[in-house]
This record gives C-alpha cells, sequence and structure tokens, in this order.
C-alpha cells in the first residue's frame, strides 16, 4: 500500500515543469514541490522517528515541512528541496521505512503501531496531498495540467429533483475505530434526530444555473450577511470556472480545457456561502453533519452502521458504486452509481464532490487528541464548515462515512458541491 501510493503521487507528478512545481499558484496553496517533500518529510517523522526512534534529516529539514510553523505564503521563500533532490530523499526515507516495517509489531500495546495505525494514517496523509496537488493544478494559470481521463465514467441518468425520507430516531454517529480512524471521527456517540428529507443525488449544474439565472447572485434575501459581503467583495456572480460567452449558454474551465457545462454534472467549486444561498432559494436548507452521516451510514432494518453507504465492502478500483481515485479527473453525472446508494436511498454521498454541511467543526464527546494536536484540536471552532462525503479526486483509503474534513466557508479551489434537506 506504502509503494502504491508513493507511485500515484509521482504519477500525478509526471508532465508537470520546474516552474510550476515551484510556483505558488494561488496564495491559499502552497507549491506543489512543498506538498511533496511535506509527504516525505511526514513519513519521516512518523514512520521512523516517533515509531521507531529513527531519523535521517536535520532540524532544520523538518521545520521547513513542518505546516503549523510555516504558513502557505512563506513557503514559496523556503529553501525547498528540488524534485531531483526530493525524489533521492523519499526514497531513502523509504527505504528505511520497509526495513523497520518487516519487524514492526502491530499485535503489541503501542497504540501508534497497534493495528498498523500509524501506518494508515501516513498513507491516508499522502492521499490528501494528492487531493491537494490536483486542487493546485486545477487553479494553474494558462495551459495549465491537461491530464487524460484514465477510466470511463457511467453516462448516469438525469435526476432533477427528488428527496429521500430519513425516519426520526437515535443512531450512533462516529466510530470507536482505532486502526484506520483519525482522532476527530471519535468516539461513537448516540445522536437522536427528528425525521427529514434529504436531496437524493448533489445539486446538477442545470438546477444551479437555474439559481445564477434568476439572479440569484443579486438577491440579497437569499445570502448569509458576511457570505453576501463576501461575494461583492469578490465580484462573485456564479461558481469558480464557470463563465457564459453568450446568454443561458453555460462553459467551464477544467484543468486547463475549456468545455460546455455538463447540465447533469454534480455543481463544483462553490464555496459554503452559495451552497447556502441556493438552499434558501429552493426553499431548503443544507444538512447538519449529523443528518448527513445517518443518510449515508445507518442501516433501519438492521440497527447497524455501515462504513460505506453500500455496506462495508471497501472501494475498488473501477468500482460500479462510486466515483473515487482521481483517475477519471473530473465528476460523473448525478445518479450515475445507482449500486452506491445508502440505505434510505440517497445516491452520491461518497465520491465525485465533497458536500457542504451545515455545521461548524466541534470535537465529538470523548475525544482526545491523538496523535498530535495540530491535526483536529486546532481547527475546532465556527470558523470552519464540515465537508463529507469525498470527491473524485480522493483516494479510497482516505474517505469513509465517518471521515470529516472542514474548510473556511469561503474556499472554492476544493471539488466542492451539496446537496440539500428539509425538515419532514
Amino acid at each position: 500500500m506504502l509503494e502504491e501510493a508513493r507511485e500515484r503521487t509521482r504519477f500525478l507528478l509526471e508532465g508537470v515543469s520546474k516552474d510550476d512545481l515551484l510556483a505558488q499558484h494561488d496564495p491559499i496553496m502552497s507549491p506543489p514541490i512543498w506538498d511533496y517533500g511535506h509527504i516525505g518529510n511526514y513519513e519521516e517523522l512518523w514512520l521512523l522517528k516517533e515509531a521507531h526512534g529513527r531519523e535521517l534529516s536535520d532540524r532544520e529539514l523538518y521545520d521547513m515541512y513542518d505546516a503549523s510553523l510555516h504558513p502557505r505564503e512563506e513557503r514559496p521563500s523556503l529553501n525547498l528541496l528540488m524534485r531531483d533532490d526530493a525524489d533521492v530523499y523519499l526514497d531513502a526515507v523509504r527505504k528505511l521505512v520497509l526495513e523497520t516495517l518487516a519487524r514492526a509489531d502491530l499485535d503489541g500495546d503501542d497504540p501508534l503501531l497497534q493495528d498498523g495505525f500509524v501506518y494508515n494514517m501516513v498513507l491516508q496523509h499522502e492521499a490528501q496531498h494528492n487531493e491537494t496537488m490536483l486542487q493546485t493544478f486545477g487553479l494553474m494559470k494558462g495551459r495549465g495540467y491537461r491530464p487524460e481521463s484514465l477510466v470511463e465514467l457511467p453516462k448516469g441518468s438525469p435526476q432533477r429533483g427528488g428527496m429521500v425520507h430519513v425516519p426520526g430516531g437515535e443512531f450512533v454517529m462516529g466510530t470507536d475505530d482505532r486502526a484506520r480512524a483519525l482522532d476527530n471521527e471519535r468516539d461513537a456517540h448516540p445522536v437522536d434526530l427528528p425525521a427529514f428529507l434529504l436531496d437524493k443525488t448533489p445539486v446538477a449544474n442545470a438546477a444551479y444555473a437555474e439559481f445564477v439565472e434568476d439572479g440569484g447572485y443579486e438577491n440579497r434575501e437569499f445570502w448569509d450577511g458576511r457570505g453576501w459581503e463576501y461575494i461583492k467583495k469578490e465580484n462573485i456572480a456564479a461558481p469558480k470556472h464557470w463563465y457564459q460567452p453568450e446568454p443561458h449558454s453555460w462553459w467551464t474551465e477544467r484543468f486547463g480545457f475549456d468545455e460546455p457545462l455538463d447540465p447533469n454534472g454534480p455543481v463544483v467549486h462553490v464555496s459554503w456561502y452559495e451552497a447556502d444561498a441556493y438552499a434558501r432559494w429552493a426553499g431548503k436548507r443544507l444538512p447538519t453533519e449529523a443528518e448527513w452521516e445517518k443518510a449515508a451510514s445507518w442501516d433501519p432494518e438492521t440497527g447497524t452502521k455501515r462504513l460505506y453507504p453500500w455496506g462495508d465492502e471497501e472501494p475498488r478500483p473501477g468500482d460500479d458504486r462510486a466515483n473515487l481515485d482521481q483517475m477519471s479527473f473530473c465528476p460523473a453525472p448525478v445518479g450515475a452509481y445507482p449500486g452506491g446508494a445508502s440505505a434510505y436511498g440517497a445516491l452520491g454521498m461518497i465520491g465525485d464532490v465533497w458536500e457542504w454541511t451545515a455545521s461548524g467543526f466541534h470535537a465529538y464527546p470523548g475525544f482526545e487528541a491523538y496523535p498530535y494536536p495540530e491535526y483536529s484540536e486546532g481547527f475546532f471552532g465556527p470558523d470552519y464548515k464540515v465537508l463529507r462525503g469525498g470527491s473524485w479526486a480522493t483516494r479510497p483509503s482516505a474517505i469513509r462515512n465517518t471521515f470529516r474534513n472542514w474548510d473556511y466557508p469561503i474556499r472554492r479551489q476544493l471539488f466542492v458541491g451539496f446537496r440539500c434537506a428539509k425538515d419532514a
């Protein structure tokens, strides 16, 4: 799994020029070469130093790739490893990691090693930075990054409207898993929710275009106050990358390609404020994080929790239940994966686009920061909104029904859309 993860990282970097690796393509993103070096240094920190008391690097390298020490605006000025040197460094770290892994006791009492926790954590970290790099490549100016899709997506069928009913009652939110789940997903705890309705699929481009053309970006009544200030200050009048060469003809720019907007694709690259405004315009609201997780994970017939919407079987390459793992380089039409339905009939809850929820990012009952507080604890509070479900750019190792992502409500570089809810 470690070897496969590294192959994917390097595959994504193929064809990216030295200049593009070193450039900061947007102030909110790191130069891609920083992400690459950081992947290797994080692996050294956790799979060598913390797990086995071994290390290769001096303090300067650790400091340079410490995300908490250097905000993104500082990273382009750091003395970063260039691609060839970074390759040598990552290979040297990996060689020693594999030597120590051969002797690692994954059945002992050390919680870091037990059941392979620290290895799963590092695998997920590399997968997360794969998606971050793809976000950065999507912000390149000019010809940019032009990947070729390596999988054929199903056509799907138009899913206009339609909501599923989720009955009221108690379900189990979160997890007690200590092998793969990260600290903010724990502990499992009961949550009692009233009945609600949830969109069967994420909101499609065609539906969102109706909101835009109905003056949604000009009508103050639909917007959160801070959202209204934000879109006016930034002159935002449509999702990121949308443009209109002529009336009622929407196009989008994706990885350097210009193409007509797919009316059946899920809307993507919208901020939380835009999602919230659309929901109000549609007479609905965004689901809470608890509502999202119940609709995705709970099986009312058995009274048990599913690891994925369809059950506990892990996603596979070329899966017919979800569009994950990056090789499509775009989302599928909404409703294209009926085999991935949740117990309540909701589609597309894993893959294609991350989904904004109404909830701020807060700790669950019993939360304990582990193995380091900077991963989750420093972000708890109302400033961040929770996203769920992963996207086409999410690797299968880094997503499950309990996985929690979070970001500022203004963020639009993410591969993020949303679906709406209503009280039942």
